[in-house]
Parts: structure tokens; sequence; C-alpha cells
């Protein structure tokens, strides 16, 4: 994995860890979201494009954009990344 995708993968666990007004559902749903990313490109390095890992992100910051704008901002930077690495 890159380096620049596994320290923002680090970022949104540090997010997620804060004493932020997120919800459990919320933070349980993002956390899933971390691990299905690092699994996924663990399991196939060489991925083609994977439509679903992408639309779970874009999806994700579509929900927090307005209420948690720098979780969504981290999320953002995830799916660049992904989008980098032709996924």
């Amino acid at each position: 994995m890159p380096a620049n995708l596994q320290q923002q993968l680090d970022d949104l666990r540090e997010q997620l860890a804060q004493d932020s007004p997120l919800s459990d559902e919320d933070r349980a749903t993002l956390t899933t979201l971390a691990q299905d990313i690092e699994l996924r490109l663990a399991h196939q390095p060489a991925m083609s494009a994977d439509t679903s890992l992408v639309d779970g992100v874009n999806l994700a910051v579509e929900r927090f954009e307005v209420s948690h704008p720098t979780l969504a901002g981290t999320l953002r930077n995830i799916m660049q990344s992904l989008a980098n690495m032709g996924i």
C-alpha cells in the first residue's frame, strides 16, 4: 500500500478515535470502510478498478461533508489516492 494512502488511513483512524460528535453507527461504518480498503489492497496489490470501494468512500464523503468537514476532507484524500492508483 502506498505510504500516502496508509498515512491517510491512519489520519482517519485518529479522527475516529477522538471524542467527536459521531454516532457509534457512523464510527463503525467508517472503521469498517478503512479496514475494507486495507484488506482489499493487501490481498490484491495490483487490483483493477473496484467501483464498490470507491463508491463507498464517495458515499461517506457526501454523508459527512456538512456535519464533519475535516473527516470528509480526509476521506476525499483517500479517494484521490485510490484514483491515483487506478482504483
